[in-house]
């Protein structure tokens, strides 16, 4: 064996012990030298690596490595992406990951992607003030190579079916030893950023939330045209085009509506609109018919005058979007539904969310727990 695989070997070996989930997702790693790049990069099917990088460093900096590799290839990246580009959102989780690495006390080589400005912050978050970033033309971004760049770029095209399903599997064999060392107490700090685990079969609301939002949120960066900005080095950085995320928003006003529950629900929405850079929100205040509409836009913070006491009828808010409103594609009623529906079910995908389980007669309900 040489004296590489002997290191690797090693750290490994000693990740396991001190970081025991990393080392066991590392211990499934495929690792392939690669004296092209700089130093290492991992795309969620393998960690490549420079040699003459990897020999220079620290036996606890290598053990930082591969646990940066193991939550990559952990993350299924191409099902996450949802159309987000490739090589940001690439940036974007890196940075995610290596906060959460540096909060459970592992040793980040320099050459790692780190800022304190990201701690704490989901990869949704770091996509969104990146590509901000760049749209306000402020800032160059040490972490992008050019080589690697135009790489990913190739690599961004349509995936191997056979890579998609090597990345789930391994996000299954990951979440599985997760929940294993949850159970024990010794989960990495941090963790549930990265992986929505079930407990006793039920589904955490927040991320039930986040999905739908995100299925319907399309923003993303073209190369045609390119950025101009680094045109004259060679270097084509993607431009953007954006669309604006519409989004409708109801609330319930009965008076049997839980005030603690629509406060967390409220929270979480304003929550997710700092990750969304340009959206509309039409939001509506109703019980047995409309008692507020106010409109928020990309930005704005969300504000709530909650009035009503009546009755429910949820077909108010229906009838004003279909007469009103144009292009929605996603409508969150939060609501006991415990009232009267609409007739029809509308050309768009609407969730329910509520405190407990009911019948309805279309959409989805999202259980507040």
């Amino acid at each position: 064996m040489s004296n590489i695989q002997t290191k690797i070997s090693q750290a490994k070996s000693k990740l396991l012990l001190s970081h025991p989930f990393f080392g066991a997702v590392a211990a499934k790693l495929e690792v392939v030298q690669n004296d092209d790049i700089q130093s290492f990069k991992s795309n969620g099917i393998k960690l490549e690596y420079n040699s003459d990088f990897l020999q220079k460093l620290e036996p606890a900096q290598m053990e930082f490595v591969f646990a940066n590799g193991a939550m990559h290839a952990s993350l299924a990246h191409e099902e996450r992406k949802n159309g987000r580009s490739g090589w940001l959102w690439q940036l974007a989780t890196d940075y995610a990951i290596n906060d959460m690495l540096v909060q459970n006390g592992l040793n980040r080589p320099d050459e790692a992607h780190y800022s304190k400005r990201f701690s704490g912050m989901y990869a949704e978050e770091i996509y969104a003030e990146l590509k901000e970033d760049i749209l306000r033309d402020e800032l160059e971004y040490e972490a992008d190579d050019v080589d690697d760049m135009q790489e990913s770029k190739k690599e961004q095209n349509t995936p191997q079916n056979e890579d998609i399903l090597n990345e789930q599997l391994f996000e299954e064999f990951a979440k599985a030893k997760l929940e294993d060392e949850m159970k024990s107490g010794e989960a990495p700090l941090c963790i549930g950023r990265f992986f929505k685990i079930s407990s006793e079969g039920k589904i955490d609301w927040r991320n039930e939330l986040r999905a739908a939002l995100d299925r319907h949120h399309k923003d993303d960066f073209t190369l045609l045209p390119p950025s101009k900005k680094f045109l004259y080095k060679g270097i084509y950085l993607p431009s953007c085009i954006s669309k604006r995320f519409q989004l409708v928003v109801a609330i319930d006003s009965s008076g049997s509506v839980d005030e603690k529950l629509l406060s967390e629900f409220l929270s979480e929405l304003n929550f997710l609109m700092l990750t969304i850079p340009n959206f509309q929100i039409d939001m509506f205040v109703c019980d047995d018919k409309i008692r507020t509409h106010k409109t928020f836009w990309g930005g704005d913070t969300l504000e709530a005058d909650i009035k009503g006491g009546g009755g429910t009828d949820f077909r108010p808010v229906f009838e004003f979007v279909d007469r009103e409103l144009s292009d929605v594609k996603l409508l969150l009623y939060f609501s006991d539904l415990d009232g009267i529906f609409p007739h029809d079910e509308p050309n768009y995908e609407v969730k329910w969310i509520a405190p407990k389980e009911r019948d309805v007669p279309f959409g989805t309900v999202i259980m507040l727990e």
